[in-house]
């Protein structure tokens, strides 16, 4: 069946390869292209669009790669008739395995026609939907929902906040102005119930900029200090074999080097640095940040995050975009399952540990919380929390 009668298909693109790209951008007559760089975005733009007729993913990605992204739409039910098709620029056997064990598609590596990968999308498509008529319906999206007693407690409890402690924000607001310039507030993509994203509001307690300068300052991490590791990419074992200038699949450039496709996916997959990023003392901290720090004003903000429905009062911590896409594994994912908040069962049992806690000990914490919050419980956390407004520990 040849391309040229075929209407245009709408794709997902996952990845930001040039080469790659250029196969779909050349052929705006067989594609119509929505580009994602990261996966959590991805996948938030797939609980809207409707209309896709494929999602194509390359392998590497920043963050989540792209049988992590296969993985979770899997365990969500999410486009489960919709075409997924992985791109490896290299040749990895046990890539190629792992992806169909995760259930794609279909798997391409090295170079591709544009009406190669149009003519199969459009026979995946016929297939998948002459399937569906002789298999049960799929189970529909899990999706959270906060709780009406729940939801009407945040309403109130935020309002009211809000209203009573507006003459603080205003005043933490102009103290913020008059000791730096740049905006008094200071807003982030967080990742919430189930991974959904949303803008997250705080005062700013940082000089402007503070963000760029966070690479420089990992090794003050709190939690990477308790693994004691070095995590630089090592020479990949396989093209030390080969002769000087020869890879074993094309290169990449990451983490200030070049490595190749293979050894920098192994390395992914074995790096155990730290997910959350805590800092003692951090130097971008201003004199205003660490009194409205310690005093939690910078939070206040967040009340109208929760009263527009993006947190709750009470729930595990939204995480921002870098820490999220890191944990999309069975273990991890649990904590996404139930409401993000305020303040939570990690942040209260942490003060009862003298502000240490590891990453193993948030996750169990976090996915406690998911699986048995109740309002009763949130009430008791609040009273809990009450006590630790006012820290002595500066991060």
């Amino acid at each position: 069946m040849s391309a040229e009668s075929q209407h245009k298909l709408t794709i997902l693109y996952i990845g930001i390869t040039p080469e790659l790209l250029q196969v779909f951008t050349s052929r705006s007559d067989l594609f119509t292209l929505i580009v994602e760089e990261h996966g959590l975005n991805a996948i938030n733009r797939l609980k809207s669009e409707k209309s896709i007729d494929a999602i194509v993913s390359e392998v590497v990605l920043p963050g989540m790669d792209g049988i992590d992204i296969v993985h979770m739409l899997r365990k969500q039910n999410m486009h489960i008739q919709t075409p997924f098709i992985l791109f490896d620029q290299g040749i990895n056997p046990e890539i190629k395995k792992k992806a169909f064990d995760k259930r794609i598609d279909d798997y391409y590596n090295g170079l591709i026609e544009a009406e190669n990968v149009y003519n199969r999308i459009v026979f995946l498509n016929e297939f998948k939907k002459n399937l569906a008529k002789l298999q049960p319906s799929q189970p529909k999206i899990r999706e959270y929902k906060i709780p009406k007693d729940k939801r009407l407690f945040d309403i109130i409890v935020s309002f009211s906040a809000l209203l009573f402690l507006s003459p603080i924000i205003v005043i933490a607001m102009i103290a913020i102005r008059l000791e730096s310039k740049g905006k008094v507030y200071y807003t982030s993509k967080r990742v919430g119930t189930g991974y959904r994203i949303f803008d997250f509001y705080k005062l700013r307690s940082m000089r402007t900029g503070a963000d760029t300068m966070l690479k420089d300052l990992k090794h003050l991490n709190q939690y990477e200090a308790e693994t004691k590791q070095d995590y630089s990419i090592e020479p990949c074992p396989k093209c030390s074999e080969l002769p000087d200038s020869q890879f074993c699949s094309p290169l990449l450039f990451a983490e200030g080097k070049n490595v190749c496709e293979y050894w920098y996916y192994e390395s992914k997959k074995t790096k155990t640095s730290s997910t959350f990023i805590k800092i003692l003392d951090d130097p971008r901290v201003t004199k205003v940040g660490k009194f409205i720090r310690n005093t939690s004003i910078d939070e206040l903000p967040q009340l109208i995050n929760v009263l527009k429905g993006d947190m709750s009062i009470v729930g595990n911590r939204p995480l921002p975009l870098y820490e999220a896409e890191l944990l999309t594994s069975d273990d991890w994912s649990e904590r996404f399952m139930g409401p993000a908040g305020i303040t939570g069962l990690w942040q209260v049992e942490k003060r009862g540990k003298g502000g240490k806690m590891s990453e193993e000990e948030r996750k169990a914490l976090d996915n406690q919380y998911a699986r048995s919050y109740s309002f009763i419980g949130d009430i008791k956390l609040i009273l809990r929390t009450i006590p630790a407004i006012f820290q002595k520990e500066n991060v």
